[in-house]
């Protein structure tokens, strides 16, 4: 031990227990070769683990190649927590009608209302009991880098097959902030940059993903801004998925999107499948455009939590802000499942209007 070492200061607690601590004598430093102590350097590799060690790697490639992701819908309980019963047999009907992943915490699935002990849960278990069916895509983006960073950390270590990266919303940043942000969260595994100024407040532009994808990881862009956007990217061999439903048919067949992350197969997974497995039918698009267009009447996912519930294959649990769409949209759904067809929805039993009273609001869960 160095002689600076050997000098001990004792410490009086008020309970009368004495700890000696190591302080170097002044006189002796200024003599000595002293340093300060230092805390244990760690190699700059992303914690908890590395990424060429998670389980369960997914190549980029299988990522690229899907064609219809439902952003999934998350259920609740009567008192706000996750009802996971319901949720289980959500996915499963996805999986029976031939969706090939699902967002977990997304917009629809309301990831914005969950706490992120909460949110890594339900990707760890998404993965757990559907992971070797479909693939899992877990929204771990955030509007803080450091956030982002550690949500995605955990959302690989509990095995999701990919992140989705929404750009950082409200405070924003510049174009050159959008990338660094990217950047602090490709190394981690498949990624898919999701583009949606209007929850953003912010375009991501051209400019940014010719950018990103000079990484490996770099997956796609779920693109929000119209088909004009889309073809920007496709023309040049960069993987689009459409994020606008009422857009995706001409996104696939026309503008050479890969295909949809979808809000409307949560309800009609079979309808959606058709329409982004089997060539241009611009028949089944102008029959889905009336349940796309009461979809989105008001923000997403309130039309869907509403549809869910009136289908009877989720509790008619919102939590707020979220508030079920009027008595008068909900007898407009009605008509509308009879006039696609019962069949072609998920679930079994009989659509219902429900009565306002049906519907429990939670502010606190």
């Amino acid at each position: 031990m160095s002689a600076v070492y050997q000098q001990f200061s004792t410490f009086k607690c008020s309970n009368d227990f004495a700890f000696q601590f190591p302080f170097p004598d002044s006189n002796k430093r200024k003599n000595a070769n002293w340093r300060s102590p230092r805390a244990a350097i760690i190699p700059n590799f992303h914690l908890p683990m590395r990424s060429f060690e998670v389980k369960n790697r997914t190549s980029v490639e299988e990522i690229k190649s899907l064609r219809l992701i439902t952003a999934i819908k998350t259920p609740y309980l009567p008192d706000g927590r996750f009802d996971l019963e319901a949720y289980d047999a959500l996915v499963n009907m996805q999986i029976e009608d031939g969706v090939e992943g699902v967002i977990v915490g997304g917009t629809t699935g309301e990831g914005q209302l969950m706490g992120w002990d909460e949110h890594i849960m339900l990707i760890g278990h998404t993965v757990n009991c559907f992971g070797g069916l479909i693939k899992v895509i877990g929204n771990t983006g955030s509007n803080s880098t450091r956030e982002a960073i550690h949500a995605t950390e955990q959302g690989f270590a509990v095995g999701m097959h990919a992140a989705l990266h929404i750009n950082p919303y409200y405070g924003k940043t510049s174009l050159e902030g959008l990338i660094s942000h990217f950047n602090s969260v490709l190394p981690m595994g498949p990624t898919i940059i999701y583009n949606v100024p209007s929850r953003t407040g912010q375009d991501v532009p051209p400019r940014v993903i010719h950018t990103l994808v000079q990484s490996p990881n770099m997956a796609g862009v779920k693109e929000c801004v119209g088909n004009d956007r889309v073809e920007q990217y496709t023309s040049k061999d960069i993987v689009v998925w459409s994020g606008n439903d009422d857009e995706c048919h001409d996104s696939r067949w026309v503008y050479g999107a890969t295909g949809v992350i979808s809000v409307t197969s949560n309800l009609v997974p079979s309808l959606i499948r058709e329409l982004m497995f089997e060539g241009k039918n611009p028949s089944l698009n102008a029959k889905l455009q009336p349940l796309i267009e009461w979809l989105f009447c008001e923000p997403n996912p309130i039309g869907l939590n509403t549809a869910l519930a009136q289908l009877g294959v989720v509790r008619p649990v919102f939590r707020l802000p979220y508030v079920p769409l009027p008595l008068e949209k909900r007898i407009e759904f009605v008509n509308i499942v009879k006039a696609l067809g019962r069949e072609n929805f998920i679930g079994e039993k009989d659509v219902q209007v429900l009565e306002d009273d049906d519907f429990v609001l939670i502010g606190r869960y």
